[in-house]
């Protein structure tokens, strides 16, 4: 199984099985094409039936759904391999992570090594895995989501946005060495996307809907793009903001 001369998966793995963001990115790709999924998600997640749903209504022929914690990093490797169980997997999404009240995370060391190992350390192992499978079939894309959270860290999410810049880093760097080999990896870095997982955050200047993330994602990755900002304008934003001296930026309102 490959992507077809248009770029259609035949086959996608959602790494976060239940992602708001991911699920919608899959449902992008299947406005297209049919195409099997495979949803990798906690297996005591109370979405997983409502995200099943989801990929039927939205035109998968087939769904699977395999169990997947981030914490169990010693189990990666089997997950992976089931997830390959059937053939290629043509696309790969990742797409998990957690967030708490950044004041707390910041005095919480439970909570902060927490999201440190979910959000990096996890996404991390499944990348070094992800990456070797596609290296073997000479195929494939991984699609991430990062944040420009990570991109210059701030004082106000700092927790949260040390571990999206690692992230950030490390597949930026897995793309480049699967370069040579065939795989593709595109990188997104979204501003606030309207989800559950941000409801509890005030609404920033430039927030987006998961829609329009995975419009964004989808048509990058099949342009083979290394990285993308959602919107296109936090590029510009962020270009600025890096070159602010740290004096100056610890008095911006962000």
């Amino acid at each position: 199984m490959t992507i077809d001369a248009v770029g259609d998966p035949q086959t996608i793995l959602v790494l976060g099985g239940t992602s708001e963001i991911g699920l919608a990115i899959t449902a992008e790709y299947l406005a297209t094409a049919p195409a099997r999924v495979i949803l990798a998600a906690l297996p005591n997640d109370p979405k997983r039936d409502a995200s099943v749903a989801q990929m039927q209504a939205a035109g998968a022929r087939e769904v699977e759904v395999i169990d997947f914690d981030a914490l169990e990093t010693d189990a990666h490797p089997a997950v992976i391999e089931k997830a390959w169980a059937k053939g290629d997997v043509d696309v790969a999404i990742v797409a998990f992570a957690v967030d708490f009240d950044p004041e707390e995370l910041w005095q919480d060391q439970r909570k902060a090594v927490l999201t440190a190992n979910i959000n990096y350390t996890a996404s991390v192992s499944v990348g070094v895995l992800l990456g070797q499978k596609m290296k073997a079939q000479a195929s494939g894309r991984i699609i991430v989501m990062s944040s420009v959270a990570g991109e210059r860290v701030r004082r106000s999410n700092f927790v949260y946005g040390s571990t999206k810049a690692g992230l950030d880093g490390f597949y930026l760097g897995l793309g480049e060495a699967l370069r040579e080999y065939g795989p593709r990896v595109t990188v997104i870095r979204p501003g606030m996307v309207r989800t559950e997982f941000s409801a509890h955050v005030d609404e920033a200047p430039l927030t987006v809907d998961k829609e329009d993330v995975a419009k964004l994602a989808v048509a990058s990755a099949r342009k083979g793009k290394d990285l993308v900002w959602a919107p296109g304008p936090f590029r510009f934003v962020m270009m600025g903001l890096r070159h602010v001296p740290r004096p100056i930026f610890r008095k911006l309102p962000i």
